[in-house]
């Protein structure tokens, strides 16, 4: 994209010659054409825009033009993006409407093939990207790298498809993202060596120590629901050149407050060094990744930013390809028109569909952890009324309900402490990884309700309280929303704040109901197929 000529002057940060001087920088037609090093009066600092090293765009439940409006704001200008959740619903229909909506802005998505479409066998998802497919996007300039391999055993263990995944992103000479949690010693080293090369699911200090000595990249996380941030850390301080910034989910209203800048001026207050921090978010997934995006270089993209000052680090103005795109905390990209794609059909249902009768025994439930996307498996003796097991909202185990989206199937029922709703319920339709109705709630009838105003809309996300439905409507896929970025981001927090109203204890209730299907994660999880036991990788029965 051609630019007007222009000049920059302040205070430089050079990130690749980790030094900052006085200067003076010169664009021509969206690149800097030079970089001249003198003396002036401003205050301000130059710095190459930032990146964000791992997301997945419709999380935030915005189209990609929608994301950059928002995430320019806080001068970001890439992201690293596995369209997997998309691709889930609609296959390479989904990742192709992704790279199209991207390229509608001035905006850098680097996008990625996802390697498990679906997930997993255990659960209903809409589509499927075999060999064949993943050969084709990458095959293409479009994409960027093999998005996440989540299926670890079937690295371990020599799975032919997806070894075959694997020598595809080899013989396209594009990375691999991993998807590990837990995973160490041997085994993990067996995965690295078969080629995975970066993880931003560490839980632990250690686990992400050990992974870096095996060669591994590790991305710290911090999102709206999976907060590694405080536990990562210190791997800035040991091993810069081997860490990333990322965010993974991002929510609108989370994503209206900040983005990877926030993380930028946490770690410089925890006195990391500043070159060291920014770097984490410019030259390693630059490097890393093969990215065309600008590191501040004569014969660079003219991506960059200007902040105020490296303390308080407030983003004054963002540039993309020479391309003023925010200002003083205004976005100027405009919003383009946007034709939903969806895969829904599936009726409504019924209480008796979600009728648990008690057989006998203690309940297995699944626990929610704020911040945290493991869910550990707890048991409790069973609430009975009339021979059915119910919600006991005054111990925090509340009824969750998975339904298919894809066609009409029977729902699977199981139950979850955590979420602290003492009435109502919540659902989403935006739930890991197939996208499937989710919902918790502390009677039936508010499920059904709450469940019920999804299908009607095919996709959003709703509270019911008493009577009284509230839904946020998102028609792109079940997932997204086509609207304005910052009406939908105030449409979320007002559904968030309802939640919370019926009394949820959970910082993001609505981005941890959609973890609690994501059977890669352990421990107990539940799609719509039935109740999941994630360490024996089967499932289970809901009575012990």
């Amino acid at each position: 994209m051609k630019s007007e000529s222009f000049e920059v002057s302040g205070s430089i940060v050079d990130v690749v010659g980790k030094r900052v001087f006085k200067g003076r920088i010169i664009v021509i037609n969206g690149r800097i054409d030079k970089i001249l090093e003198e003396e002036n009066n401003e205050t301000r600092y130059i710095l190459p825009g930032l990146i964000d090293a791992h997301i997945h765009i419709e999380s935030s439940m915005l189209v990609p033009s929608e994301f950059a409006r928002l995430a320019v704001v806080h001068g970001t200008v890439a992201t690293v993006s596995d369209p997997h959740e998309i691709a889930n619903v609609l296959g390479m229909e989904g990742v192709r409407f992704m790279i199209e909506n991207g390229k509608q802005v001035p905006f850098r998505f680097y996008f990625g093939a996802s390697s498990c479409v679906p997930a997993t066998g255990f659960e209903t998802a809409g589509a499927s990207l075999g060999v064949e497919e993943l050969e084709e996007m990458l095959k293409s300039d479009d994409i960027w790298y093999l998005s996440e391999m989540m299926n670890f055993p079937g690295v371990i263990y020599g799975d032919s498809d997806v070894l075959k995944k694997l020598e595809l992103a080899k013989k396209y000479r594009k990375p691999v993202d991993g998807h590990a949690p837990g995973l160490t010693g041997e085994l993990a080293k067996k995965y690295i060596e078969a080629g995975i090369s970066t993880d931003h699911e560490c839980y632990s200090l250690e686990e992400a120590v050990e992974k870096i000595r095996y060669g591994m990249k590790v991305l710290i996380r911090e999102g709206s629901a999976a907060k590694n941030f405080d536990a990562l850390a210190e791997l800035i301080r040991e091993y810069p050149a081997e860490v990333m910034f990322c965010s993974d989910d991002k929510h609108p209203d989370d994503l209206v407050s900040g983005h990877i800048n926030q993380l930028v001026k946490r770690a410089f207050s925890m006195g990391f060094d500043r070159m060291d921090v920014i770097r984490c978010c410019t030259v390693n997934p630059v490097r890393h990744y093969g990215l065309d995006a600008g590191l501040l270089q004569q014969g660079d993209a003219a991506d960059f930013i200007l902040v105020d000052d490296l303390d308080r680090f407030n983003i004054l103005t963002t540039y993309i390809r020479g391309q003023k795109v925010a200002e003083n905390g205004q976005t100027l990209i405009h919003s383009v028109p946007v034709t939903p794609v969806n895969r829904f059909n599936t009726d409504k249902i019924s209480r008796e569909e979600i009728i648990i009768h008690h057989g006998g025994g203690k309940i297995r439930v699944l626990q929610a952890l704020d911040g945290q996307l493991i869910t550990p498996e707890r048991s409790f003796d069973a609430r009975i009324e009339n021979g059915e097991v119910i919600p006991d909202p005054e111990n925090d185990i509340l009824k969750i309900v998975v339904k298919n989206r894809y066609f009409n199937a029977p729902a699977a029922v199981a139950f979850v402490q955590g979420f602290g709703l003492n009435s109502g319920a919540i659902a989403s339709c935006v739930a890991h990884d197939s996208h499937n109705i989710i919902a918790v709630g502390a009677d039936d009838e508010s499920i059904i309700r709450a469940i019920n105003a999804i299908v009607e809309s095919k996709g959003g996300v709703s509270v019911c309280d008493g009577n009284d439905v509230h839904l946020l409507p998102l028609p792109v896929a079940g997932i997204m929303s086509k609207e304005d970025g910052y009406e939908v981001a105030k449409q979320y927090k007002l559904l968030d704040a309802r939640a919370k109203e019926l009394k949820s204890t959970l910082k993001a209730p609505f981005m941890t109901l959609s973890f609690m299907a994501l059977l890669v994660i352990p421990e107990l999880k539940v799609s719509d197929k039935g109740l999941f036991d994630g360490k024996k990788f089967s499932f289970t029965g809901l009575f012990e």
